[in-house]
């Protein structure tokens, strides 16, 4: 009887000073934090961009946000513009609240600020003027299919009974699903991380020019067929590659 009421009354004692740190009673300082008051870059990259761009930013699906290319031609509005709003009817969601996201504008703003910072690379492409972010010129199918042929057809059209090796860009399903401004993305900024070139370099000793790149984008975009079982599709498609979507 002595040795149990020994062990209550130390335990009397013991439990008083462990105040909130109970086996089970959560800390304060691992209260988890509301979803809308996190503000920290990489958390909100990893829950909301990651599985897209990937984890440092490239070997993603979509375009990679750490190619310097990239981060050379698109501005930080064009940035806050895509993640807010997103591409409607394709895979870039709209991630503000104002258009049916979760993230608040200040949340926008972190993600903004955080890939620019991270990304951004100040003098990377030197004197080099690549085409701009958006089209300034109308396009032309025509001509675009003929550039297509000069610029992409030997990596992204089957010859000789092989598969293209960078795969089919005029395949239906994926035109339902890529804006006008993520074909024109990939063509200027290519894929580095997957081998694609950049507007520079797909034909040896000549840049493409805006025009071109422009025209292209109208092509493929003409590729697209009405299909009510595909997202965005039975509506008109915009003809100079200027959806504000990174995807």
């Amino acid at each position: 009887m002595k040795s149990l009421y020994r062990v209550m009354v130390l335990a009397a004692l013991v439990l008083p000073l462990a105040g909130c740190h109970l086996p089970g009673k959560p800390r304060l300082d691992a209260e988890d934090v509301r979803p809308d008051e996190v503000k920290d870059f990489t958390k909100l990259y990893a829950s909301n961009c990651s599985a897209c761009h990937g984890s440092d930013g490239s070997n993603g699906p979509s375009i990679a946000l750490a190619n310097p290319v990239y981060q050379a031609i698109v501005s930080e509005d064009d940035l806050r513009k895509s993640i807010a709003n997103g591409g409607p009817g394709k895979l870039m969601p709209a991630f503000a609240q104002s258009a049916g996201g979760m993230l608040t504008d200040a949340q926008v703003e972190v993600l903004v600020k955080g890939i620019h910072q991270r990304w951004y690379k100040p003098g990377y492409l030197e004197k080099q003027i690549p085409p701009p972010y958006k089209a300034d010129v109308q396009g032309d199918g025509m001509r675009g299919q003929q550039s297509f042929q000069t610029y992409c057809v030997s990596c992204h059209s089957d010859v000789g009974g092989k598969k293209a090796s960078g795969g089919s860009v005029t395949d239906r399903s994926y035109l339902a699903l890529v804006s006008d401004q993520s074909l024109r993305n990939t063509i200027i900024a290519g894929r580095p991380d997957l081998g694609h070139p950049d507007w520079r370099s797909a034909l040896q000793g000549h840049s493409m020019s805006d025009q071109e790149v422009t025209d292209i984008v109208t092509w493929m975009a003409a590729q697209r067929q009405a299909d009510p079982t595909q997202p965005g599709q039975g509506k008109e498609q915009p003809r100079n590659g200027g959806e504000e979507t990174h995807e």
